[in-house]
């Protein structure tokens, strides 16, 4: 099976006035389709860029990036705007969607840039069904200061899938949730990577980096661990512990 993203030693430095920061050194890696891989790492470690790499975000300074076999390096600005919006779906920390449009209108956003020229019957199709998937059909219709944490940050998972991408680009995506929403979080990750989607996924969290299959541990711009998960968390075992702890306290963290 060919690997859906591949890099080989590649490297990116940063110049900052007569300062040269080395961010990746050197790094070579394989996700092959349908895993689901966590990169771990404190600030500083390297994984934010290198998740700008795989997301053609930006370019190596040295090396290669494949992603499904092309070399990304070579791609113009418009090529790589069409690589991110159709090949690639980005879940941020922060949900960003619009707040005076409906789910249904955000989860649409992407169709609206595709270069396949969509048509609105597809585009609204696509967009039911992606908010379908994430257990938002019934509420299409509400606007973010309608929902919960929780049910925006679906949202934002069901506008990244709504073009149908290779790969489901996830940073520090329960940052700003609490313990129980986070297993909701990993529940949807969790379904969509059994239907085949690959998603790799940035955090910090080394208990949210236990759903995953494949945890990559990155040190000053070098991967430092590269290791399958054991056994992965059970996201919706862990909703299950939530749900039966709600009518006591004090409320369970996730498993140890």
């Amino acid at each position: 099976m060919n690997a859906v993203i591949r890099l080989e030693q590649a490297s990116k430095t940063y110049t900052r006035g007569a300062t040269t920061v080395a961010a990746l050194r050197g790094v070579s890696l394989q996700i092959q389709p349908g895993e689901f891989v966590a990169i771990l790492g404190a600030s500083g470690s390297g994984k934010s860029t290198l998740m700008n790499l795989i997301g053609c975000l930006d370019r190596p300074t040295a090396g290669h990036y494949f992603l499904e076999g092309v070399d990304v390096a070579k791609l113009d600005h418009d090529q790589l705007a069409d690589i991110r919006n159709e090949k690639i779906g980005f879940v941020f920390q922060s949900f960003n969607l619009l707040t005076r449009t409906s789910a249904l209108q955000n989860v649409e956003l992407p169709a609206l840039y595709s270069a396949s020229r969509i048509s609105v019957q597809v585009r609204h199709q696509r967009a039911r069904e992606a908010l379908e998937l994430v257990g938002l059909a019934g509420r299409a219709d509400h606007h973010p200061n309608q929902l919960s944490g929780g049910e925006q940050q679906r949202v934002a998972i069901a506008r990244a899938i709504a073009n149908q991408p290779s790969v489901l680009l996830a940073d520090e995506p329960t940052g700003n949730l609490d313990s129980r929403t986070s297993a909701e979080i990993m529940t949807v990750f969790q379904s969509l990577n059994q239907s085949g989607i690959t998603i790799v996924m940035v955090t910090h969290e080394l208990d949210i980096a236990r759903f995953a299959g494949r945890n990559i541990s990155m040190r000053d711009g070098l991967i430092l661990k590269d290791a399958p998960v054991t056994a992965p968390l059970d996201s919706q075992a862990e909703l299950a512990r939530w749900k039966r702890a709600e009518q006591t306290e004090p409320q369970p963290a996730l498993t140890p």
